[in-house]
C-alpha cells in the first residue's frame, strides 16, 4: 500500500470511529499534529478542531458509514479521492464528496481540502 493509500485509510478510520476516545486515537493516527481540515461547513485545525467536526457529522448522520469510492490518485505527498455516506439501514447515500489530502512528512495529514458534491435536498 502506498503512502497515499495508508493515509487515506486512516482518514476513512477517523471518519467512522465512534465515541470521544475512538476518535480522538484514530484523528491522532491520521493527521499531524499542525493538521486542518477545510470543506463548504467547516474550517478546522488541530486534533481537538478535526475530532469536533468528526464527531458532530457522526451525530447528524448515526448508522451511517464513510465509503472510499474508486482508487485514491496521489503524488509528492498529495492525494485526491472519493467518497460517499452511506446508510447501513438501506444503502442510500445521500452525500457524497472528493477530497484532497497534503501529507507531512511522517505520512499523516497535513491539510485537507474537501468538496461536497452531492448533498441532500433541504
Amino acid at each position: 500500500m502506498s503512502v497515499h493509500q495508508t493515509a487515506v485509510a486512516r482518514y476513512f478510520t477517523a471518519w467512522n470511529a465512534e465515541g470521544p476516545e475512538d476518535i480522538a486515537q484514530a484523528v491522532a493516527a491520521a493527521w499531524s499534529e499542525d493538521g486542518s481540515y477545510t470543506d463548504p461547513l467547516a474550517d478546522v485545525a488541530g486534533h481537538q478542531g478535526i475530532a469536533a467536526v468528526i464527531a458532530a457529522a457522526g451525530e447528524q448522520f448515526r448508522g451511517f458509514e464513510f465509503r472510499q469510492t474508486g482508487p485514491v490518485d496521489g503524488h509528492h505527498g498529495v492525494a485526491r479521492f472519493s467518497w460517499e455516506l452511506v446508510s447501513a439501514v438501506d444503502g442510500s447515500a445521500p452525500v457524497a464528496g472528493s477530497d484532497v489530502i497534503a501529507l507531512a512528512d511522517d505520512g499523516r495529514i497535513r491539510t485537507v481540502h474537501g468538496f461536497l458534491d452531492r448533498v441532500p435536498a433541504v
